[in-house]
């Protein structure tokens, strides 16, 4: 809902994300904030954002997968693995430039994604979930089971930092640029798919894959081209994971953290990219938030201990989710439309 005297002329206006003037404004304003956010807060804030950003990829893809097509997938963190593989392997043994490799990483996610997508066609719900619980085993067996000289097996994979025209982007401030043009570029890919014929054909089997199927829909082809485009969003977000740690290994991408990833897209709201980067942000921020007052509670408490800490942010994060899964199920992105649209009716609310 527009607000009054807002309207479109033509179907290309009718389509356009942003609409009027101030929005462009805050739009601008907004981005020009995060292309000056490195020069105004210290290393700690800039490397919280720049995992931001990387989570924000992630978590895109799995809201194109699970919030629009519907389809449960526990697995997105074995699928950033993957891409985070296989651009450390493109990068160290092919000698590949980040701007081939990442891309290729994706690819490669995509692929493995595609393959438990398959399954998708005949299971879900529960059994969908237990599915891609089974891609996060097999990627932790592959990995650890392979010939250490292909991914490293457990001493994991070492990247040089990624070079862009001679410029080796090894500070904060430089990968923290690349992560974020990447992050925009996504993000607007994804409002692309979203608002697209194959955006509208998620929602369609995400409501009613029977009746979807009915209408002349592909069904099978759309529940598998949902897997393979989260899958590609993740191998994105992990090859920039991988240049930002310079690291590989395969306890960076367990079963824990496609559950926070899950957690991201319930808490911002399902169903809605701009949902997706709220709950990367709401969760990150709590996160981070634990993570800085912990040392000081354990100097105050001596007997509370780190371990007692960390299960004490696990517990209050659960609850969180719980209190949104029980109270607000479509996320803070639905209460919000709704109180935009509260405030753009009044005084006339009828």
């Amino acid at each position: 809902m527009d607000p009054a005297g807002v309207f479109a002329t033509s179907f290309a206006r009718d389509q356009a994300l942003i609409r009027t003037r101030q929005q462009w404004i805050a739009f601008t304003l907004f981005i020009l904030a995060l292309f000056v956010l490195p020069y105004v807060v210290g290393p700690r804030l800039v490397a919280i954002s720049t995992a931001m950003m990387i989570s924000a990829v992630v978590v895109i893809g799995l809201q194109i997968n699970t919030g629009y097509a519907g389809q449960v997938n526990l697995g997105q963190a074995a699928f950033m693995g993957v891409g985070a593989y296989a651009t450390g392997v493109l990068a160290t043994k092919a000698g590949l430039p980040f701007w081939l490799s990442i891309p290729l990483g994706g690819g490669a996610a995509a692929v493995f994604g595609f393959v438990f997508g398959l399954s998708a066609v005949r299971i879900k719900g529960f059994y969908l979930a237990l599915t891609t619980i089974a891609a996060q085993a097999l990627f932790h067996f592959l990995i650890l089971n392979l010939p250490s000289s292909w991914f490293g097996a457990s001493n994991g994979l070492s990247l040089e930092p990624a070079t862009f025209f001679g410029i080796a982007l090894a500070t904060d401030r430089s990968i923290y640029y690349l992560c974020l043009v990447v992050a925009i570029i996504m993000a607007f890919g994804a409002y692309g798919i979203v608002r697209s014929s194959h955006g509208r054909a998620f929602v369609a089997v995400r409501d009613d894959d029977v009746a979807s199927g009915m209408m002349g829909i592909n069904v099978v082809r759309t529940k598998a081209t949902a897997f393979l485009i989260g899958a590609f969003y993740a191998g994105i977000g992990g090859g920039l994971w991988a240049y930002y740690v310079r690291f590989v290994a395969v306890d960076q991408f367990t079963l824990f953290h496609s559950i926070w990833f899950i957690a991201m897209i319930i808490v911002g709201g399902m169903g809605s990219v701009t949902g997706a980067l709220i709950g990367v942000f709401i969760i990150t921020a709590i996160r981070e938030g634990f993570v800085t007052l912990g040392p000081s509670l354990v100097h105050q408490f001596p007997a509370l201990g780190g371990d007692v800490v960390f299960a004490t942010m696990n517990v209050f994060l659960g609850g969180i989710i719980a209190a949104f899964l029980i109270f607000e199920p479509r996320g803070l992105m639905h209460r919000w439309n709704i109180m935009k649209r509260s405030y753009r009716l009044w005084p006339f609310p009828y």
